[in-house]
């Protein structure tokens, strides 16, 4: 990758590491589903003038509306709904950890659901991310309630990921990313905003502090409406492969707010646990033994 696409990944990973902060923020005065709906309400709209002034105009959407609808329920509706429910009783930081499996989940998805070959590395590296599972989460999660639950919450977010990258993205080759991104978010709102309504009032919350507003702003704006893009434009100029590295760096931005800024601690079988993960993803992006068996290779000859 040239500089530019290092600085994108980079900023990229503190968007998405910013998120968890910034929900660990929301959830101590607002509810689920209305932080749910307000973070996709204010990246659609975001991405709403974005569109206003690009060459995607509003046939891509209503063409593909059935697609962008799958979407919204396994990228945005359902994920965000576990994951801001389990940080309330979740740390950002072990959030965030969690979630870093899901190209676990999407290798294991892959496999099932169309066939694709796991090679060998894949193969190792999905039964190092659930040995990282087990050390995180503890092998009696079912026996127990309270935040093992949300733990597990968090796991079901990170299969929705996996199964909307293995199922949904095939259908949208050639549409362009901006009318995906607006598409599914445009589809959650309308979902997600009535529920927010009828289930949790929030005309009759007490008014939240002015940080609980800056929060979830800047979820919306920032780490959803921007991150889309720059995903999307990385996925453009630098590939799958390489976007998959922000897997790794997303948990340490998490982390280092949480530390300092919430005051988390992370426990010896969490940091056990995350550098399970990270092997698990060094094995299933495969680079690094590659190159190992290239040197090993020209040291042979």
């Amino acid at each position: 990758m040239n500089l530019a696409q290092w600085g994108a990944l980079l900023f990229l990973a503190l968007l998405w590491g910013a998120s968890f902060f910034f929900i660990g923020v929301a959830v101590g005065e607002l509810p689920t589903l209305t932080i749910s709906a307000a973070r996709c309400v204010i990246a659609v709209a975001l991405l709403a003038v974005v569109m206003r002034f690009s060459a995607t105009g509003m046939t891509q959407l209503r063409s593909h509306w059935r697609v962008f609808a799958g979407m919204a329920l396994f990228n945005n509706v359902v994920p965000y709904v576990l994951l801001i429910w389990a940080q309330h009783s979740v740390a950002s930081g072990l959030a965030s950890i969690l979630i870093a499996t899901t190209p676990v989940f999407t290798v294991l998805v892959a496999h099932l659901a169309v066939q694709e070959r796991m090679s060998a590395n894949r193969l190792v590296g999905v039964l190092l991310g659930f040995a990282g599972v087990t050390v995180l989460v503890g092998t009696d999660a079912f026996s127990r309630t309270g935040s093992s639950l949300q733990q597990l919450a968090i796991l079901g977010a990170a299969l929705c990921y996996a199964l909307a990258a293995v199922l949904g993205r095939p259908h949208l080759r050639g549409v362009p990313v901006l009318a995906t991104s607006a598409g599914q978010l445009g589809i959650s709102s309308l979902i997600l905003l009535p529920l927010a309504l009828l289930v949790d009032a929030p005309w009759t919350l007490a008014a939240p502090r002015w940080l609980t507003w800056a929060s979830v702003i800047g979820l919306g704006a920032l780490c959803t409406g921007l991150a889309y893009l720059v995903y999307f434009w990385l996925l453009e100029h630098a590939g799958a492969t390489n976007l998959l590295l922000v897997t790794l760096l997303v948990p340490v931005t998490a982390v280092t707010l949480g530390v300092l800024f919430l005051g988390e601690q992370l426990a010896p079988n969490q940091v056990a646990g995350m550098g399970l993960v990270a092997l698990a993803l060094l094995c299933i992006d495969g680079r690094l033994f590659r190159r190992f068996q290239r040197n090993n290779h020209s040291s042979n000859r």
